[in-house]
């Protein structure tokens, strides 16, 4: 018999044992403890988020889910860790946009977040506010706008870093509304707290969740928030939108990501998991109330956003306001 139909039957009978050993992992996946991997230190919004998202996988799965805080390199660190792990579905990464601002403004040398990594789900957004300390004269954001357009530079406002969410946030409100102000960037979360609490900071724009406690107990003032509706947590705080200015799509969001060659059979059971889990009615109520808005949805959801935000931040660090700092 040639030897070319003897080849072809092996090489079917190879596919599809492979293709039979692939089905049967993702039907086992998992079957040890899975680590959920950040690249920001415990506290804050996003450790809150995994550690939410990991207590429910583990019940899901009926494995331990370990949050593995990996900070250092605006993100870089623990994006390029995660990206390097062995792609067996037993790293998961929850990437936030710290993954699309850096390929401009902290570019890694030994990772890309589209080459290395590939998207499992996008959890969702994380609105932003605008606060001012609680005696501060600003009551609205047009009162912040026009103090800094009559004081150019005078004004300062906080972030958690070159680059950070909040810092690229504001930037893209002062471009749309023509002001200017001093960028003072924190190592620590908590010494801005302080600061904007005490009025040594004129304004800051941050996520929500993560300064709930502080609008409701009265230490800050907030004045307007991103998405396209109001924070159910401060209903009779506007929106940007509602203001007329377009900073409506909130800066900060996360996603799920494993490392590039992660079997698809492995990728679509995750998906499906976590679309399970954001689908659950208390699931999506303790996250409204810290914040959050949920998207779910295919990996391709995810991908295209990534995508887009590396344009949208691309071009708002080229502006003269950010390389000024």
């Amino acid at each position: 018999m040639p030897v070319g139909p003897i080849f072809n039957r092996a090489c079917g009978a190879l596919a599809a044992l492979a293709l039979s050993s692939a089905l049967a992992c993702a039907q086992t996946f998992p079957d040890r403890p899975v680590k959920l991997m950040l690249a920001f230190g415990a506290g804050g919004t996003v450790d809150a988020l995994a550690r939410i998202l990991a207590d429910k996988a583990g019940e899901r799965w009926n494995q331990s889910v370990i949050v593995d805080n990996k900070p250092g390199g605006a993100g870089n660190i623990g994006a390029a860790a995660a990206a390097h792990s062995a792609p067996d579905g037993y790293t998961l990464h929850l990437g936030a946009q710290s993954l699309a601002t850096n390929v401009t403004i902290v570019p890694a040398a030994n990772f890309d977040p589209v080459k290395d990594l590939e998207p499992v789900i996008f959890i969702g957004f994380a609105q932003d506010v605008l606060m001012v300390p609680k005696d501060s004269p600003f009551k609205t954001v047009a009162d912040v706008v026009a103090a800094a357009k009559a004081r150019p530079g005078e004004l300062n406002y906080a972030s958690t870093g070159i680059g950070s969410s909040g810092h690229l946030a504001t930037i893209l409100l002062s471009q749309l509304t023509g002001f200017k102000a001093e960028h003072v960037p924190y190592t620590s979360l908590g010494s801005a707290t302080t600061d904007l609490m005490s009025g040594r900071l004129s304004f800051w724009m941050a996520t929500l969740g993560g300064h709930l406690g502080n609008i409701k107990g009265g230490g800050v003032r907030a004045l307007a928030v991103s998405g396209a509706e109001r924070a159910k947590e401060i209903p009779d705080v506007p929106t940007f939108k509602e203001l007329g200015i377009a900073l409506v799509e909130p800066s900060t969001w996360f996603g799920v990501f494993v490392p590039k060659g992660t079997p698809p059979d492995v990728i679509a059971k995750l998906n499906r998991d976590f679309n399970a889990i954001l689908s659950e009615p208390a699931m999506q109520e303790r996250l409204s109330s810290l914040g959050f808005s949920l998207v779910g949805g295919e990996p391709r959801a995810l991908a295209d956003h990534l995508t887009k935000d590396i344009a949208k931040w691309a071009k708002v660090a080229s502006s003269p306001d950010f390389a000024a700092k």
